[in-house]
Formats: C-alpha cells, sequence, structure tokens
C-alpha cells in the first residue's frame, strides 16, 4: 500500500522558505539604512531682521532707563530727605523708608551716595556708549574719594575690564591702589556716629555691627567712644551711618547714658540689653527701651 505524503517534509520546506524570505527582507531593510555620518540635515533659515532708526533709538533709551535706574532712585530718596517730605506720615527719614520702600536705612543711603557718584561720572562718559555704571554695587568703592578721583579709579577700571562696565571688584581693587598711591585724607568728623566693621581684626572682636561716635581724627584712623570705653579704629574698619547733625547729637546723649549704667558687675540679662542697644541702627529709642532705660538710670541715682 503506497505512503501517504510527508507533511512534516512540505513543514519543514514552507517554514524553510519562509526564514529566507524574511532574511532577505532583513538585509534589504539593512542595506537601504542610511549611513549616519552621511546624513543630511536640513536646517531652516530664520530671517533676522535689522532694527530701524527709530528703534534703535528706542533701544539705547530704554537702556539707559535700565541703567539709570539705581541713579534715580538714590536722586528721589536725596530730595525726600532733604525736604522731609516723610514728616506728614513718620517721625524719621528711616522708619519712611523702612515702611514705604522695604529699606533699611543702609540701602537708602548707599544709592543716595552711588547718585551722587553717578552724576559725577556722566561728566566724563559719553553718553552714547555703555560705560557708565549700571549697578550700585559698582559705585559703591569711590563714594570716599574725591571727584577727580572717582573719574580715574572709574577710566582705569573700565579699561582693565576691556571696555566694558567693570564689576564692583575692579573697582573696589582700583580704589585700594589709588588709595595707597595718594593716602586719602581721613574725611571722618568730630561727633560723626559710624558702625564697626570688625571683620579681620580681632582687637574688635564682639564690637561687630556697633555704633560709635568719633572723639578724635587721625591720618589713618579715629579714635571712637563706645558705650564700654574709647578705641583706636582704622579707617577700613569704620562705615558712616550718615547721619543728620541733629541725629547724631541724639546718638551723642544714648551713648552717655548707656555709658553711666553700663559695668561689668551688672546682672547679665541687664549686660545684654545695654550691648543690645550698642548695636542700634537708628538714632532714637523706642518707646520701651527708653522706659528700661529710664529705669535702669533712676536704679543708679540718674535721673534725666
Amino acid at each position: 500500500m503506497p505512503k501517504p505524503p510527508s507533511r512534516r517534509s512540505k513543514a519543514t520546506s514552507g517554514a524553510s522558505t519562509d526564514s529566507t524570505s524574511a532574511a532577505n527582507s532583513v538585509n534589504e531593510d539593512v542595506s537601504q539604512q542610511v549611513d549616519p555620518s552621511s546624513a543630511t540635515i536640513t536646517v531652516s533659515a530664520v530671517e533676522v531682521t535689522e532694527l530701524t532708526q527709530e528703534e534703535q533709538s528706542d533701544r539705547l533709551h530704554l537702556e539707559r532707563k535700565v541703567e539709570r535706574a539705581f541713579f534715580e532712585a538714590g536722586k528721589a530718596l536725596a530730595e525726600l530727605r532733604d525736604r522731609r517730605l516723610y514728616r506728614s506720615s513718620h517721625r524719621t527719614f528711616e522708619e519712611y523708608c523702612r515702611d514705604r520702600f522695604g529699606h533699611s536705612r543702609r540701602q537708602s543711603y548707599l544709592l543716595m551716595d552711588a547718585a551722587v557718584v553717578f552724576d559725577n561720572l556722566v561728566e566724563i562718559c559719553d553718553q552714547f556708549d555703555h560705560k557708565l555704571p549700571t549697578a550700585e554695587g559698582q559705585v559703591r568703592p569711590m563714594t570716599k574719594l574725591e571727584p577727580q578721583e572717582q573719574q580715574e579709579v572709574w577710566l582705569r577700571a573700565v579699561e582693565l575690564a576691556g571696555g566694558k562696565v567693570p564689576t564692583g571688584r575692579i573697582v573696589k581693587d582700583v580704589v585700594q591702589r589709588i588709595m595707597e598711591r595718594t593716602k586719602v585724607p581721613n574725611t571722618y568728623q568730630m561727633g560723626e556716629v559710624c558702625q564697626i566693621l570688625a571683620k579681620d581684626n580681632p582687637e574688635l572682636r564682639g564690637k561687630a555691627g556697633c555704633w560709635a561716635i568719633v572723639s578724635a581724627v587721625n591720618e589713618f584712623s579715629c579714635s571712637v567712644r563706645m558705650w564700654d570705653g574709647e578705641y583706636a579704629v582704622g579707617l577700613q574698619h569704620l562705615k558712616s551711618y550718615n547721619y543728620l547733625p541733629a541725629e547724631c547729637k541724639q546718638m551723642q546723649v544714648i551713648s552717655d547714658r548707656i555709658s553711666r549704667v553700663y559695668s561689668s558687675g551688672l546682672e547679665e540679662s541687664v549686660q545684654r540689653f545695654l550691648e543690645s542697644l550698642g548695636k542700634l541702627n537708628r538714632a532714637y529709642l523706642t518707646g520701651l527701651e527708653e522706659k528700661v532705660l529710664s529705669l535702669l538710670e533712676s536704679e543708679f541715682g540718674y535721673e534725666m
């Protein structure tokens, strides 16, 4: 009896054919793939539109407004202070700046000092270039210099910055060289209230941030009086509060009152209170501070 046809053989043959076809298909796909190194990337060109003459003028005008922002702020603050336009709502200029602008007293005076320097530099800078200061920190190191020296420092700093607006660090370095060369005179005055900057001076340890009153002006230092004695302090460790004359007198009174009652024999809590008054950054006492100090004065037999 004849044997039936072998299906196994056919199945194997079919599978073999399918595998071959698949392999050929893969080979074709591989052969058609493009070598990445020879691939072409199409980039759409973006047209850059040139500014019109009017747009260029507008751009320069707006850039100048941004650059002069700190200058305008300083000028406005100085006028508010000098004309006492805060008097209808606030007792002091410091309180007004804090409530209205969120400024510390130091911030306000830094801006006012910077505006004076900026005004001086405008005289030597071309109004159509970009070599004027753009931030308060760039002119801060120059505030203690004479106008001519400020101009000299700025031109040198611009040169060192490659013709661009220099950083505050560059300006500070140039100022230091100028001070070493010219020995800038001591500009502090008797009775002026200053803040102690104790950085890198172990002799002033514990005095950082304290206020002191200038009692003698020397060539490169000042004698200052604090609530617990007198100290000789180099100019680099002093920062003026720029108080008005009336405020300086008020601080003198506060200093005298603290000195009368301060001693190492007091209870620690009382000492700490008096020392905290020695770090005030305002020229007045609050109502509560006044009451506590008055109580201590009466305790020691001192009456205002």
